[in-house]
């Protein structure tokens, strides 16, 4: 019964995401309150990899919906192992509440909460996070989106729960190739710092670099292909704690929003 449901959580949840993403709920767009947001990824990915962490080296599928008004923002996703040849227990289903608020044109705060279910293993985790977002480096007025975010996660161990913390530094930067198309260049780089997060030793690091383009399907729909290098560090790759590797991993993603 559980295995249904999770099944059938994540197929009604691409099923969803495939209709937004192509189209099919587009009549929707003129039903809506103005200051009510819908948007839409549909994600395939080459390996699941999470904070240094290599959750699945099967390709997954990672579909999400998010419905945002007046700085809140709900989150439904999922992960979903396409082949499962490791035989793991990596299927994940997300909810995520957000607020975000505005201080300037440039700087951001965000608050909120994840509930992380893994319904393979019937096990769960909580979390809090605290973030500030720049949307560019004011000195100098260049484009570069950079975010310092806190998780703390506060799950019982008992029941699969990380108990510990993680701080995220996370850069971005889209340069414009073809500016009537409007397909851009993107370049992600992330740093991270994990406090007893799902490792037995005291901390842990990781660092990624994510390449990628957006190109422009049609009206609010763009696919990005990526390729990302991931890194971990201290006691994230050592053979008697995390045992992560370091690995290159491919990705496509579509996105739409209205």
């Amino acid at each position: 019964m559980k295995a249904f449901l999770k099944n059938g959580a994540l197929k009604g949840l691409v099923v969803l995401c495939v209709l937004v993403c192509t189209g099919g709920l587009v009549y929707a767009e003129g039903l809506l309150p103005s200051d009510i947001e819908i948007s839409s990824t549909l994600d395939f990915y080459s390996d699941y990899v999470w904070r240094g962490f290599t959750l699945d080296r099967d390709p997954v599928i990672q579909p999400g919906v998010s419905i945002s008004a007046k700085g809140f923002t709900y989150s439904f996703w999922g992960s979903w192992d396409m082949d499962n040849n490791e035989g793991g227990q990596s299927d994940e289903i997300d909810q995520v509440l957000d607020y975000t608020v505005g201080l300037t044109d440039v700087i951001s705060i965000s608050l909120g909460h994840t509930f992380y279910d893994f319904p393979d293993s019937n096990t769960y985790s909580k979390e809090f996070y605290l973030g500030v977002g720049l949307t560019k480096i004011p000195v100098i007025d260049f484009p570069l989106g950079t975010s310092l975010t806190y998780y703390r996660d506060y799950g019982d161990q008992n029941n699969g729960g990380g108990l510990g913390s993680y701080l995220s530094l996370d850069s971005s930067y889209g340069y414009v190739l073809f500016e009537d198309l409007g397909v851009t260049l993107d370049l992600g780089v992330h740093f991270g710092y994990n406090r007893k997060l799902f490792i037995s030793g005291t901390s842990g690091y990781d660092a990624g670099v994510t390449l990628g383009l957006t190109l422009p399907l049609k009206d609010n729909l763009t696919m990005s292909p990526t390729i990302s290098y991931a890194v971990p560090l201290a006691d994230l790759e050592e053979r008697s704690d995390g045992n992560q590797d370091e690995r290159f991993y491919t990705g496509v993603s579509l996105a739409y929003s209205f």
